[in-house]
């Protein structure tokens, strides 16, 4: 049996026996390098940036064009650092699973640091502004989820953590922003360095809301003259600090326990997978799919490696914007959270499983060719119709993905402004379409009001997936029975559907709000009628080229 840990410098052939990759250099050359002149600093230590951040960093250092490796600071979860990443010498292997051959497995060793951050951890809290305090240090980049930049709560208004931490300044700050802004300070006070702050999560304007929630941790500490005002003038200098766009395309579900098991029939041992106590699920391994898209804005002020040569695309803002536009408001992450809610309803507990669903099948279909596709500006780089058919017909039926609709579903309340709110704007701005045309996003937010309840198409209970907004939804829906047609169904969904924090717009002042109540009450109907409404909906409205 191969493990994790064991030296793959000296005994190669016990990790080629197993059929694992190794890596070209030695992880203590990178560490050490590091330590003395850090190079990139990524927050978020998940599945993701396991699979795709690390793997970037390993094939620069493969081919020497990186020197030192990625320092990863963790904000949220102490136990993915205490039993993932420090047990496993900051190693994990890549599980690249394909449809239609063997899994590509390699071990990834570019972690040179692990570092769990928060008012608590004085000596790691030293050691990462130290790190920021370098001027080697080129870049941070973020996969962090939108929550983790969020410092309002439903209303609008500052969360009560976001306005602890502008009373109580840069020295013990709690929320990631402000962890990240007093860093920056860090920077700032070491000498004005240069920096790039790239944000790589899923959502549109990536880079701008950083910026945006950085700015108001940083202002708020200005105004009560708890650090110097010039920093402000530091962030807003593009020359001194950079907040790239991006656009991030990688389907990576939690490990898998059919991927741990075949893991252990080749050899390989470090195969237990782990839940945290805040629900997150990670393992010395991380399984994702071969599909993979990194855009980001080339504006880098103090430099970078040729992350080109790993496969990132770098291009200028307006494109990122465009490819971000493409894939998150259109082609990709509207039809995943589609899939999601309805194959919550549905009892599905595999992606793959629903794309052999006709109904679904088809209401992603005229979700993306049918209502985003035709308002969609092409990026050039990457082709939107293709891009669909690409996922449609190869990624999501991939049988070898682990991929689940409550996976997608958590935070569901987060995305849906962008996944079907900035379409919606496009309807409104265009003066040969309305938004009275939209019939499946109705259905989709319809369908979502529907999730709230909590019942499933059988009439039977079932738990939502995570999201920070969901005790507010619920509780809304709550008196909600299935059958019960004596129900205000108006007064019921009101307090949801004008909510512009969600959806982008008060959907009753665009025209939309009675057609998503007319599709609740259909799903509300009784056993089967999330089934009956999505089959009759899909065969009645399709669009004449779906």
């Amino acid at each position: 049996m191969v493990s994790l840990t064991d030296n793959y410098i000296d005994d190669p052939e016990l990790f080629s026996k197993a059929g694992l990759a190794t890596p070209k250099y030695a992880q203590s050359d990178i560490v050490k390098s590091a330590s003395n002149d850090p190079i990139w600093v990524h927050f978020g230590g998940g599945n993701l940036f396991r699979c795709f951040h690390a793997k970037i960093a390993q094939d620069l250092l493969n081919i020497n064009d990186l020197k030192s490796g990625i320092i990863v600071a963790e904000t949220f979860d102490k136990e993915v650092i205490d039993q993932i990443y420090d047990p496993y010498k900051n190693r994990m292997l890549s599980v690249i699973l394909k449809d239609d051959a063997k899994p590509e497995k390699e071990l990834i060793a570019s972690v040179a640091d692990a570092i769990f951050v928060d008012k608590n951890s004085t000596k790691e809290w030293d050691k990462l502004t130290k790190i920021f305090s370098n001027p080697s240090l080129q870049f941070v980049t973020f996969s962090i989820t939108e929550k983790g930049y969020s410092l309002s709560d439903v209303n609008g208004n500052l969360t009560s953590s976001a306005k602890e931490d502008i009373i109580h300044g840069p020295n013990k700050p709690t929320t990631t922003m402000a962890i990240v802004a007093s860093l920056l300070y860090a920077r700032y006070q070491a000498g004005r360095y240069p920096i790039a702050m790239v944000s790589t999560d899923n959502f549109s304007q990536n880079g701008l809301k950083l910026k945006t929630e950085v700015l108001k941790i940083a202002e708020g500490w200005a105004n009560k003259d708890l650090v110097n005002k010039d920093f402000i003038k530091y962030l807003n200098n593009t020359e001194k600090v950079s907040f790239p766009l991006s656009m991030i395309d990688r389907i990576t579900p939690s490990p898998a326990k059919n991927v741990a098991n075949s893991l252990s029939e080749d050899g390989f041992e470090d195969t237990k997978i782990l839940t945290t106590q805040k629900q997150t699920v990670i393992a010395p391994f991380a399984n994702t799919e071969e599909v993979k898209y990194l855009v980001i804005e080339d504006n880098f002020p103090n430099g970078r490696p040729d992350l080109d040569k790993a496969g990132v695309i770098l291009t200028d803002r307006q494109t990122v914007n465009d490819a971000d536009q493409m894939k998150v408001t259109a082609c990709l992450n509207p039809l995943h959270t589609a899939l999601a809610i309805f194959g919550c309803l549905l009892n599905f507990t595999s992606i793959s499983d629903e794309m052999k669903d006709n109904d679904l099948l088809g209401l992603i279909k005229n979700l993306g060719y049918g209502e985003d596709l035709p308002v969609v500006k092409d990026p050039k780089i990457i082709d939107p119709e293709d891009f669909i058919a690409e996922l449609i017909n190869k990624r999501l039926p991939n049988k070898n993905i682990p991929d689940t609709p409550q996976r997608i579903a958590v935070d569901t309340s987060q995305v849906i402004p962008i996944r079907y709110g900035v379409t919606i704007q496009h309807y409104i701005d265009d003066p040969k379409r309305e938004p009275e045309q939209l019939e499946f996003i109705p259905l989709i937010l319809a369908g979502w009001c529907r999730y709230l309840i909590g019942i499933d198409d059988n009439g039977q209970t079932f738990k939502q997936s995570p999201d920070p907004l969901l005790s507010t939804m619920t509780q809304y829906v709550s008196d909600v029975k299935l059958n019960d047609m004596s129900i205000n169904i108006h007064e019921v969904l009101k307090p949801i559907l004008s909510n512009e924090s969600i959806f982008g717009n008060d959907l009753y002042k665009i025209g939309l709000g009675a057609k998503v109540e007319n599709y609740f009450k259909l799903l509300i109907a009784g056993k089967g009628a999330v089934r009956k409404t999505l089959h009759e909906t899909v065969k009645n409205k399709s669009y004449d080229f779906i």
